[in-house]
C-alpha cells in the first residue's frame, strides 16, 4: 500500500482546546495582539476598564520581555504529583488576568482572541492534512444560559473545521459551587446542563445556534483532580434534589447522573433523528479504583487508565469488552506516572483498545505537531514498529465520534467488523496477520469464558 504512518488518520481522543496550541503559538500570538491591537479594551478589573498595553504595564512586562520561559506555562517537576499547580499553569507569566484575556471564551471581548488563536490552530490541522483532533471544552452547569452562550460563541466566529468535532467536558466542582450560593442542591447543577439539551431536541427553534453546534458535538467528559480524597458512593446517598451538602459528590455518584440523564437525551434525539451523544469520561489516571469500575458500566471509553495495572480483574473486562483508553504518557509523566512505569506498552501488547492522545500540548509539547510528537516519543521509548503505529492509529479513528461514512473513508467500508473483514490495509497500514491474531486472542478468551460460565451453569442445574 502507499500508506506510512505519516499519511493514515490519526485522531487525537483527548486534548482540551484551552491548552490545544503550543506555547510558541501563543507567545508569538500574544505578540502580535499586542503589537497591532495595543489599545484594545480587554478586560475590567479593579473598578475600571483596561486596554491590552495598560494591562501588560500594570504586570511591568513588555513584549520584547516575553518569551517561552517568561510565560511559565510548561509543566515541570513541580507540578508531579500536584494537580493544583498543574492547573496555575494555564496562567501565560503566571497571571489570571492573562489567562482570562487570551484562553477564555466568557470575558470583556465575547472570546475573540481565543476565537482567532483556534481557527490559527485549526488552519495548521489542515496543512497537516491526516491529523484530527477533538477539543474538548468546558461547560461548568452554573447557569441556564451556558450553552447558549458557548453555541453563540462557536457559531459566530465560525469554529468549525473537518479536522475537528467537540467534547464537552463537566468538570466536577459542584462544592465550589455551592460555598459559592450560586445554587442550593446538586439537582440544581445537573438542571443547568441537561434541561437546555432536552428543550432544544424538542424544538430547535427555541436554541437555534445550539441547535447547528450539537450537530459537531460527539460526547460528555466528566474532569476534575482524580487524586482529591473522596468519599466513597453509598447506597444512602441522597438523590440530587436532597443533595444540599457542601461536599462534593462521588466520582460513581456524578458519573451516574450524568450517564442516566444523557442516555435518557440520547433516546430522544434519536427519536427525532438527530446526532446522539457518547460518554468519554477521564478516569484511573489517578484516585480510586472504583472510579474504573463505575465507567467500566456506564462509559463507551475513558481518557487515561492508567490505574487498570493495579486491578488485573478491571483490566481483563476493560479488554474482554474492547472499552477504548485515550492514553497520554507524556501528560502522566508530569503529573501522576513517570514515563518508564506507564501501562502503554503492556496493555497494547495484551490487546487492550489503547491510543495515543496528548491532553495538554500546551503544558506538554513542544513541537508545532503534538501528536505527531507523542507517538514519536511513544516509538523510540518502546521500541514500536510501524505497524504499532499505524494500529495505534486505526484505534484512535475508531474511538472517534467522527461520523460513519468518515471511518468507512479512513478505516474500511466494513470497519465495525472484527479481524481483516473490518481492515482495509489500503487505508489503514495495518496487515491483515496482525488484525487477525487480534480477533482469534480475542474470540479464543470469550470462548474460555463461555465454556465456563456454561460448565458452572450445568453443575448448578445438578445440585
Amino acid at each position: 500500500p502507499h500508506r506510512d504512518f505519516y499519511n493514515v488518520r490519526k485522531v487525537d481522543t483527548h486534548i482540551h482546546h484551552s491548552a490545544c496550541m503550543n506555547q510558541k503559538h501563543l507567545l508569538r500570538f500574544i505578540k502580535s495582539k499586542l503589537r497591532k491591537e495595543p489599545d484594545e479594551v480587554v478586560i475590567y478589573r479593579d473598578g475600571k476598564y483596561l486596554t491590552l498595553q495598560e494591562v501588560f504595564e500594570s504586570l511591568h512586562l513588555t513584549g520584547y520581555d516575553l518569551n517561552v520561559d517568561t510565560m511559565d506555562m510548561h509543566a515541570d517537576k513541580n507540578t508531579f504529583h500536584r494537580f493544583d499547580r498543574f492547573n496555575l499553569k494555564y496562567n501565560p507569566c503566571g497571571q489570571s488576568r492573562l489567562r482570562e484575556i487570551f484562553i477564555k471564551q466568557d470575558n470583556l471581548i465575547h472570546g475573540r482572541f481565543l476565537a482567532e488563536l483556534t481557527k490559527e490552530v485549526f488552519s495548521d490541522l489542515e496543512a497537516t492534512k491526516y491529523t484530527f483532533t477533538e477539543y474538548r471544552i468546558s461547560v461548568y452547569g452554573r447557569k441556564l444560559e451556558e450553552w447558549d452562550g458557548l453555541a453563540a460563541w462557536i457559531c459566530n466566529n465560525r469554529l468549525f473545521s473537518e479536522q475537528n468535532i467537540w467534547l464537552i467536558q463537566l468538570p466536577r466542582l459542584y462544592s465550589i459551587y455551592k460555598a459559592q450560593g450560586t445554587m442550593n442542591n446538586f439537582q440544581d447543577m445537573l438542571d443547568n446542563i441537561f434541561i437546555p439539551l432536552f428543550e432544544v431536541t424538542r424544538d430547535p427553534s427555541s436554541h437555534p445556534q445550539l441547535h447547528m453546534f450539537l450537530k459537531q458535538v460527539v460526547g460528555f467528559d466528566m474532569v476534575d483532580d482524580e487524586s482529591r480524597p473522596e468519599r466513597r458512593p453509598t447506597k444512602h446517598m441522597k438523590p440530587p434534589s436532597e443533595w444540599d451538602s457542601n461536599h462534593n459528590p462521588a466520582y460513581a455518584y456524578y458519573a451516574y447522573y450524568v450517564w442516566a440523564n444523557l442516555t435518557v437525551l440520547n433516546r430522544f434525539r434519536e427519536s427525532k433523528g438527530y446526532n446522539t451523544l457518547y460518554f468519554r469520561p477521564h478516569a484511573g489516571e489517578a484516585g480510586d479504583i472504583d472510579h474504573l469500575a463505575t465507567t467500566f458500566f456506564l462509559a463507551n471509553e475513558i481518557a487515561h487508565g492508567n490505574n487498570l495495572r493495579k486491578s488485573p480483574g478491571l483490566q481483563y473486562l476493560f479488554y474482554l469488552a474492547q472499552i477504548g483508553l485515550a492514553m497520554s504518557p507524556l501528560s502522566n509523566n508530569s503529573l501522576f506516572l513517570d514515563y518508564h512505569r506507564n501501562p502503554f506498552p503492556l496493555f497494547f501488547a495484551r490487546g487492550l483498545n489503547v491510543t495515543l492522545s496528548t491532553d495538554d500540548p500546551l503544558q506538554i509539547h513542544l513541537t508545532k505537531e503534538p501528536l505527531v510528537e507523542e507517538y514519536s516519543i511513544a516509538a523510540q521509548v518502546w521500541k514500536l514498529t510501524a505497524c504499532d503505529l499505524c494500529e495505534i492509529a486505526r484505534n484512535s479513528v475508531l474511538q472517534s465520534g467522527f461520523p460513519h461514512q468518515v471511518k468507512q473513508h479512513w478505516v474500511s467500508d466494513t470497519y465495525w467488523l472484527k479481524g481483516p473483514e473490518g481492515n482495509d490495509i489500503r487505508k489503514t497500514n495495518v496487515p491483515s496477520i496482525r488484525m487477525q491474531f487480534r480477533k482469534d486472542v480475542l474470540d479464543n478468551e470469550l470462548k474460555i469464558i463461555r465454556e465456563g460460565a456454561r460448565k458452572w451453569q450445568q453443575k448448578n442445574e445438578g445440585v
